[in-house]
């Protein structure tokens, strides 16, 4: 079959990988997932780095993201019932990314999606509204494809065909409130087409485990809730 490249290409599917396994680790050596992430990140450095975005990454520029949302979202408040709220963050093409997501899940297994707190760090923002415009988008992109969408093929040919059965994400899905922040660093801009997108589907699924212990570990989100509830 031909493909060709999605949105952020192999960062989406590393950063779920990963920040998903992050927070796996924490829960099951009792640790807090943001406490664990700023250990892991560390302290100010530049790392050599050799591929998309290099020569070099620096680590804490990803906890400075994730104090931020985690700050804007009240990490630290208790949410009673079936709420949670995941984090998660990502290097992408020379920048540094992190979502928070604040969800409620019902006895049905149903989303509300309260919250969305995304942070961006692309150096310096030589277009500041270009800049949220691509955070903004690239969240929502990363909502859509993480809970509903999925290419399948049958005897050789793709199932779906358009937008009836390849079903972007609808209004009712989306957050009640999306922020956006930019948090500028040093004097060099990076790209921002991409780096929105990687780290929002581990966030909504750690998010998601925080709310009802449903561990999601296969992509789209679909009816696992549903299912595993039932």
């Amino acid at each position: 079959m031909p493909r060709g490249s999605w949105r952020a290409p192999a960062h989406t599917a590393n950063a779920f990988v990963v920040q998903s396994f992050i927070d796996e680790i924490a829960h099951a050596s009792g640790q807090d997932p943001l406490q664990l992430r700023l250990e892991l990140y560390g302290e100010n450095r530049d790392l050599e780095y050799g591929q998309h975005g290099g020569p070099v990454f620096n680590p804490w520029r990803l906890s400075r993201l994730l104090k931020h949302v985690a700050e804007r979202i009240d990490y630290k408040a208790r949410r009673p019932g079936r709420k949670g709220v995941g984090v998660a963050s990502h290097f992408t093409f020379g920048g540094y990314a992190a979502h928070a997501v604040e969800l409620e899940v019902d006895d049905e297994g149903s989303l509300n999606i309260n919250r969305i707190v995304a942070a961006v760090d692309c150096g310096i923002a030589v277009n500041p509204l270009g800049v949220e415009a691509q955070l903004e988008g690239g969240t929502i992109d990363g909502l859509s494809t993480a809970l509903n969408l999925e290419i399948t093929v049958e005897e050789g040919q793709v199932v779906q065909s358009n937008f009836h059965n390849y079903r972007v994400a609808r209004m009712a899905q989306m957050p009640a409130v999306l922020e956006t922040h930019i948090l500028p660093f040093g004097d060099k801009p990076t790209g921002m087409g991409e780096m929105g997108l990687p780290s929002l589907a581990p966030a909504l699924t750690n998010a998601i485990y925080n709310a009802c212990g449903v561990r999601i570990r296969k992509l789209p989100v679909r009816d696992q809730l549903k299912q595993a509830l039932a």
